[in-house]
């Protein structure tokens, strides 16, 4: 069994609740969308298997947090995943998906520690609607550590929004909501619409962020 990675590396987490920790990152090879903000570049892969990854990963020094599963789509190698993971028992595993394969995500999920899931907003990915998916994805989610992020742009609309919001309160009122700019489009008017989206999700939800992406503004992987 092997799996197609992109690269391995220590970095701090730049999206989300937990930015600024220290993590390994396994950037996993290929994704199941095409997100037309997407920032991820993956343009040649190294096989790894279980054995050599599992090296991999214990030659870095234990001064990290976790370790995060993070692509392109990870769940897209979830064979892979279910050998691998038992591997690093003893360490706690971050998962960054997109949040569109709950079945895949049911098959490992007594294994990771914390997920952070992607809503896609269709007038932001310019793809379809994923709302089943999402649906699934986050009831299956919820039994462990878990908070949403989704990608506000410029074309973002309110009504998509809405049903995100929905989507969540109808689970717990609770988790965390990441409004995550598009890095791309960054300005004061994108950051104005940030700010209303926000007020606008506080009537619903309990906690509601704006959270743009770290490591771009500081320049690290």
């Amino acid at each position: 069994m092997k799996a197609r990675v992109s690269e391995v590396f220590k970095s701090i987490q730049g999206e989300g609740i937990y930015q600024g920790i220290s993590q390994i990152f396994i950037r996993f090879y290929g994704c199941n969308l095409n997100c037309r903000f997407c920032d991820t570049e993956l343009r040649s892969y190294q096989e790894y298997d279980v054995d050599t990854l599992s090296k991999k990963i214990n030659s870095f020094d234990g001064n990290y947090h976790s370790v995060s599963l993070t692509g392109g789509e990870p769940l897209l190698q979830i064979d892979f995943l279910k050998e691998f993971l038992p591997r690093l028992k003893n360490k706690k595993i971050y998962l960054e998906t997109n949040g569109t394969l709950p079945d895949r995500l049911s098959k490992i999920i007594d294994m990771v520690d914390i997920i952070a899931m992607d809503i896609k907003l269709s007038s932001s990915t310019g793809l379809n609607d994923f709302w089943e998916e999402h649906e699934g994805f986050l009831e299956i989610a919820l039994k462990k550590d878990v908070f949403v992020k989704t990608v506000i742009c410029n074309s973002t609309e309110l009504k998509d929004l809405k049903k995100a919001i929905k989507l969540m309160k109808n689970f717990n009122k609770d988790i965390p909501f990441v409004l995550q700019p598009n890095h791309f489009e960054l300005d004061s008017v994108l950051m104005e619409k940030l700010f209303k989206f926000k007020e606008f999700s506080l009537r619903f939800l309990r906690d509601v962020r704006i959270i743009p992406q770290l490591h771009k503004f500081i320049g690290v992987k």
